[in-house]
C-alpha cells in the first residue's frame, strides 16, 4: 500500500500565519529603528554614533569596530553610520580627531597648572601625554594608526597639526626661544623628536605592560609617573 503525503489545509494555514507574523516582526523592527533615528536631531544622531563607536572600540578593540557594529550599538539602521561618515575610514578619522582635540586640551591644561604643581611645563605636558594614553588606551592607539585614518580630512588634519604645534611650543619654552613648526632649525627638530620619541615610547611601553620588569626592580611605592619624571630630569653624571 503506497502512502501519499497530503498537504494538510490546517498546517498550511499555520505556516502562512507564522510567515505573516515573522514579516510583521521585521517591519516593526525596521519602523522602531526609523523612529529612533527620527527621535534624534541630525547633530544628536551624529554624536550618538560617535559615542557608540567609542563604546564598541573600548569593548571589542579596533578590530571589532565596524559600521554595522556601531549601528547595532546605537540602535539605528545599518545605513545611518554610512550616511554620516561615508565609510569606516571616515568614522575612525573623526574619532581620532576628537582624540587629538582632547589630547591637546589635556596637555595645555597641565602646562597651565605646572607652576602650582611645582614642576616645569615640559614635565607637566609629558605626564599629561602619558595620562591621556593611560585613561584612553583605545583612542590613543587609534590616533597613531595612520593606515586606518585619512589625514586629508579637514577635522583630523587640523586637530593633529594643533597637537604637534603644542609640542613644538613646549620645546620652544624649554629652549627659551621662538619655535615655528613650519620653519624648524635642525637643533629644534632634533629636540622635538627626542622628547616625542621618549614620551610616546614610554606611553606605549606602559600600555603594553612592558614596564613590569623595570618596575619590579624598584623600591616599593615607586610609580610609573615617578619613573617618567626621573627620565625627564636625569641625574647629573657622577664625577
Amino acid at each position: 500500500m503506497s502512502l501519499k503525503t497530503a498537504k494538510s489545509p490546517k498546517l498550511g494555514k499555520i505556516a502562512a500565519k507564522t510567515a505573516k507574523t515573522a514579516v510583521a516582526a521585521l517591519k516593526k523592527k525596521a519602523l522602531e529603528k526609523a523612529d529612533s533615528e527620527r527621535a534624534y536631531h541630525h547633530g544628536d544622531l551624529h554624536e550618538a554614533l560617535l559615542q557608540a563607536a567609542k563604546r564598541v572600540a573600548e569593548r571589542e578593540g579596533l578590530v571589532g569596530l565596524t559600521l554595522r557594529a556601531v549601528a547595532r550599538e546605537a540602535g539605528v539602521s545599518h545605513a545611518a553610520p554610512a550616511h554620516h561618515f561615508g565609510d569606516i575610514t571616515g568614522l575612525l578619522s573623526e574619532l581620532a580627531a576628537i582624540g587629538f582635540q582632547k589630547f591637546r586640551a589635556a596637555m595645555v591644561e597641565a602646562a597651565e597648572k605646572a607652576g602650582t604643581a611645582g614642576i616645569s611645563e615640559g614635565e607637566a605636558r609629558a605626564k599629561a601625554y602619558v595620562g591621556f594614553a593611560r585613561d584612553n588606551p583605545c583612542m590613543f592607539q587609534l590616533m597613531f594608526r595612520a593606515e586606518k585614518l585619512d589625514y586629508d580630512r579637514p577635522m583630523l588634519h587640523e586637530a593633529s597639526v594643533q597637537a604637534f604645534q603644542n609640542l613644538a611650543r613646549a620645546v620652544g619654552a624649554k629652549r627659551q626661544e621662538e619655535v615655528s613648526p613650519d620653519h624648524l632649525t635642525l637643533a629644534q627638530a632634533a629636540e622635538i623628536a627626542r622628547l616625542w620619541s621618549m614620551v610616546h615610547g614610554f606611553a606605549l611601553l606602559y600600555l603594553d605592560g612592558r614596564l613590569h620588569n623595570i618596575m619590579a626592580g624598584l623600591p616599593p611605592g615607586t610609580t610609573e609617573e615617578m619613573l617618567l619624571a626621573a627620565m625627564l630630569r636625569p641625574e647629573a653624571p657622577k664625577a
